[in-house]
């Protein structure tokens, strides 16, 4: 069965900096392209940052571009999520996944694997 699980959520004042971490198990995922995504309260789930299946390239949302930065461990079989300056429009669930090709993707369409999603809470 083929996991991906989030931790590093929490509560942060503005300013303050989370690191994200997504573990997959049941299969590798050395060769797809990662992936972070949010969705806040009544708002459509958006695309964050991805990462190629090497870490070769990176994309990322405008809003979270110079401030996120996303890296995987392929030994490990993770992807990583480090946020800076934390703004309290960050605040949302943060869900990792996994794309279903090498290259990074900001289309949620491109994403066969999804995590369960872990809080990121942002207090002004």
């Amino acid at each position: 069965q083929v996991q991906l699980v989030e931790s590093g959520g929490g509560l942060v004042q503005a300013g303050g900096s989370l690191r994200l971490s997504c573990t997959a198990s049941g299969r590798t995922f050395s060769s797809n392209a990662m992936g972070w995504f949010r969705q806040a309260p009544g708002k459509e789930r958006e695309f964050v940052a991805a990462i190629s299946w090497d870490g070769g390239s990176t994309s990322y949302a405008d809003s979270v571009k110079g401030r996120f930065t996303i890296s995987r461990d392929n030994g490990k079989n993770t992807v990583y999520l480090r946020m800076n300056r934390l703004k309290p429009e960050d605040a949302a669930v943060y869900y990792c996944a996994a794309a279903n090709r090498m290259l990074a993707s900001t289309s949620a369409l491109s994403y066969a694997y999804w995590g369960q999603g872990t809080q990121v809470t942002v207090s002004s």
